[in-house]
C-alpha cells in the first residue's frame, strides 16, 4: 500500500470519504439541531411537511441522485401524513446531489424546487452549508404556504414528520 493512502482512496472511493468528511465537518450536532428547530417553526403556518435527508455516501445499486431521493422519500415515509404534503430535501454529499421530491399533496410547480435546489448547490459550493440549508427550509416553507391545502380554523399541525434531519 502506498503511503500517500492513494490505494485506500481508490479502494473506497475518494467521494465517499469526502461525504463523510463534509457531513462531519458542516452537520456538527449544534447545526443538526438548528436545522431541526429551524423546520419545526416553518411548519406552523401551513399543512406541510418537511424532512431532510443528509447522505454521506450513497449507495451503490443507485447511481442516480433523483431516483435514489426517491427511494429515500419511500423508506422514510415521507409521503405518510393526512393530507399528503410531505416533502424531501435530500443531500447526497458524495455526490454533490440536491433534491427535492414532493408528495401529491403539494401542488407547486417542478420549478419552484428546482430553484430550491440550484440555490442550495451554489451556497454549498461556497462552503456555506448550515446557512445554505436554513435558506432552503425558509425557501420550502414559503412554497408550503403557497402549494399546500390551508390549515382549517382552530387546526395545528401534528408534525407528523420527525424534524431532526436523517443521516444516511
Amino acid at each position: 500500500m502506498r503511503q500517500d493512502g492513494g490505494k485506500w482512496k481508490e479502494i473506497i472511493g475518494w467521494a465517499f470519504i469526502e461525504g463523510h468528511w463534509l457531513r462531519r465537518k458542516y452537520f456538527t450536532p449544534r447545526a443538526l439541531s438548528t436545522i431541526a428547530e429551524r423546520i419545526r417553526q416553518s411548519e406552523i403556518g401551513h399543512s406541510g411537511e418537511l424532512m431532510v435527508a443528509i447522505e454521506a455516501a450513497s449507495p451503490s445499486h443507485e447511481r442516480k441522485t433523483h431516483l435514489r431521493a426517491l427511494e429515500v422519500f419511500g423508506r422514510l415515509r415521507t409521503w405518510d401524513t393526512p393530507h399528503n404534503t410531505g416533502v424531501l430535501l435530500y443531500l447526497a454529499l458524495d455526490r454533490h446531489g440536491i433534491e427535492i421530491i414532493a408528495d401529491r399533496g403539494v401542488a407547486a410547480p417542478q420549478a419552484v424546487w428546482e430553484t430550491i435546489c440550484s440555490q442550495l448547490q451554489s451556497r454549498f459550493q461556497h462552503g456555506d452549508y448550515t446557512a445554505g440549508v436554513l435558506d432552503a427550509v425558509a425557501a420550502i416553507e414559503r412554497a408550503l404556504a403557497s402549494h399546500c391545502p390551508p390549515m382549517q380554523d382552530g387546526q395545528e399541525n401534528l408534525n407528523d414528520l420527525p424534524n431532526e434531519p436523517v443521516l444516511l
